[in-house]
């Protein structure tokens, strides 16, 4: 279906940013940027320990490895042409680099569901089977588990891109917001987007649900193992191994719910646009924070770090 004689055929996007809080916009801008920064830089520390810390090569930490590197694209898809926006007052996108930029974000948001899963599932294995673990999570099954991940969402989120592309986007080309995210997006369409939504649907369901139930159900089970461990110590020590990943899935899912579930006010239709931020900023943020304050082996990755790049003259 074309567009209709009195209607232009949409090329440019343009991204209204963060229309009435122009007037803050040096404060904005700051603030986004030390933040991007500081994610950058957490997470990308942790990347250089887990590869370069011996003692740092197991399963969870490997997996952190693959959760920080998801979230420095994550980030690095949305944060600097949000920047650009907020610095200019105004972003224009061309359609398909919308439409680019849509496809990875979907890729790189949704991936950390997966990663998350695969981390709850190492804790399982390790507290529920620890005689069996390192055979049950050999380096080969921990490489199947991330690249099995990453193919399957590669290939969910493909399957809605090449339908979005099909449609017609005609007249109006402004979205309000910072980033082309997949609901504004549908609304500019002319196209009917009813099946568009039940595929969208479907795949929240595979993206979303069956790995937050996956998680739930592993975590049911370690609590009951947990339980049965006579000594208090012992209950202690073995929470303690899953504490900083039980707070990252909090924090992950807590900041979905509020953008996807928990409605937004009639009156505010734009409040998921600050909504997003938690997901967008603030869990790629927390991450570093959790497992560099909260893991003593961390602590020791980077304190051994520190040392080497001492001794060797700043020179890994």
């Amino acid at each position: 279906m074309m567009c209709e004689e009195n209607q232009t055929q949409v090329t440019q996007i343009r991204l209204l940013g963060f229309r009435g809080l122009y007037k803050y916009k040096p404060l904005l801008f700051i603030v986004f940027l030390l933040t991007y920064i500081f994610i950058l830089a957490g997470n990308l520390l942790i990347i250089l320990l887990v590869t370069t810390i011996d003692h740092l090569k197991t399963p969870m930490f490997y997996f952190l490895k693959h959760l920080s590197t998801a979230d420095v694209l994550l980030t690095t898809s949305i944060v600097p042409t949000m920047l650009d926006i907020i610095f200019v007052e105004e972003g224009i996108f061309s359609l398909w680099g919308c439409m680019i930029q849509l496809y990875f974000f979907a890729i790189f948001g949704f991936i950390q569901c997966y990663i998350i899963a695969v981390m709850s599932y190492d804790r399982y294995l390790a507290i529920c089977h620890p005689l069996r673990y390192s055979k049950l999570m050999s380096p080969d099954v921990c490489l199947q588990l991330v690249v099995g991940s990453w193919l399957l969402v590669s290939g969910l989120v493909s399957s809605e891109f090449i339908v979005l592309i099909q449609f017609n986007f005609c007249g109006l080309d402004s979205i309000d917001h910072f980033f082309c995210d997949s609901g504004p997006v549908m609304e500019l369409s002319t196209s009917d987007t009813s099946i568009l939504m039940l595929l969208d649907v479907v795949i929240s369901i595979f993206m979303i649900f069956f790995p937050f139930a996956f998680i739930i159900v592993t975590y049911c089970c370690i609590f009951f193992t947990i339980l049965k461990i006579s000594s208090n110590y012992g209950k202690r020590k073995a929470f303690s191994t899953c504490s900083s990943h039980l707070i990252t899935v909090c924090v992950y899912y807590g900041s979905l719910m509020t953008v996807y579930i928990v409605p937004a006010d009639e009156g505010s239709a734009n409040i998921n646009k600050y909504r997003s931020l938690l997901y967008l900023v603030v869990t790629p943020l927390m991450n570093p924070i959790i497992y560099s304050l909260r893991n003593n082996e961390m602590k020791r990755a980077m304190q051994k770090l520190m040392s080497r790049l001492c001794k060797n003259g700043w020179k890994i």
